[in-house]
């Protein structure tokens, strides 16, 4: 097995370029993947715990809990795009344009 440190600087690695894409871009669906990097990341280091956590208290009944925890927010995280996409869709097909600066002009 893996250290844990591992996971750790691989979970904060994609979890910065999540940041990072959502601080800097203004594409709204290249900040929708980043925002689902960042849920990935999480993801990761959720089960990665679980898997310490099995290692070193054998006594635990399947170590599964983070992998079934893990699957529902994944389960979340595809409805959330069902929506996400749906009204990105409604954005483009009102100012044809993804740019979330735009988005100011459906104020008026």
């Amino acid at each position: 097995m893996l250290p844990i440190s591992y996971y750790i600087t691989l979970s904060l690695i994609l979890f910065g370029i999540g940041m990072t894409g959502v601080m800097i871009r203004r594409n709204a669906i290249v900040i929708f993947m980043c925002i689902e990097l960042m849920l990935n990341a999480v993801n990761l280091l959720l089960v990665a715990f679980s898997k310490m956590l099995y290692h070193t208290n054998p006594a635990l009944e399947k170590g599964a809990d983070a992998q079934l925890l893990v699957f529902f927010i994944m389960i979340v995280a595809a409805a959330e795009v069902a929506v996400g996409l749906s009204v990105i869709i409604l954005l483009f097909r009102k100012v044809h344009s993804v740019d979330i600066n735009v988005l100011n002009r459906l104020k008026r």
